[in-house]
């Protein structure tokens, strides 16, 4: 078994105007670093064997700063990106309810499934390689929610419901058991 702690990456500028960034690169606003040094703090005495991250720009930002003052080891992996919203990368929030591509793929770019397919792959390896590690992870919304079917069996429908952004209740790590 593999545990998975999850962390998002800090806010960006495109999340400050309403974007959906997709799986263009994404810049930390001033706010995202501020965040990523305080998830620092908040984790400093938490151990992690090794930690991954989206390979995406925002991603690695807020990887490094979670984990500035450490002696570990960050792997990007593009496994771990958000989805590709094709033809609305970078586009408004409003103008594309995620929730209709469960099955289906955005115009030129990927359905919920194909993330999920990405995240299995990436737990597949975790399994192999990590087995009995505790490993971080800094991603994004999408990488989550396939996490949350993965490791909790959830359905697509239930992932999106339960997502934590609904409420507003952002925690420092999300805890994942990959068996």
């Amino acid at each position: 078994m593999v545990t998975i702690k999850y962390f998002v990456h800090g806010t960006t500028t495109d999340n400050e105007k309403h974007i959906s960034t997709g799986q263009l690169p994404g810049e930390l606003s001033t706010k995202g670093i501020q965040q990523g040094i305080e998830l620092a703090h908040t984790i400093k005495d938490q151990h992690f064997d090794i930690v991954f991250c989206s390979d995406l720009t925002r991603a690695v930002e807020s990887a490094k700063l979670n984990f500035y003052n450490r002696d570990i080891k960050i792997i990007k992996d593009k496994r771990i990106r958000e989805c590709n919203y094709g033809d609305y990368n970078g586009t408004a929030y409003e103008i594309i309810d995620k929730k209709e591509f469960i099955n289906k793929r955005l115009p030129n770019g990927e359905s919920m499934i194909d993330v999920q397919k990405r995240i299995q792959s990436f737990c597949d390896m975790l399994k192999k390689k990590y087995d009995g590690k505790i490993v971080a992870v800094v991603a994004h919304k999408h990488s989550q929610l396939a996490l949350d079917v993965i490791a909790n069996g959830k359905t697509w429908e239930q992932a999106f419901k339960d997502d934590w952004r609904n409420e507003h209740k952002w925690q420092a790590g999300w805890i994942y058991k990959i068996k």
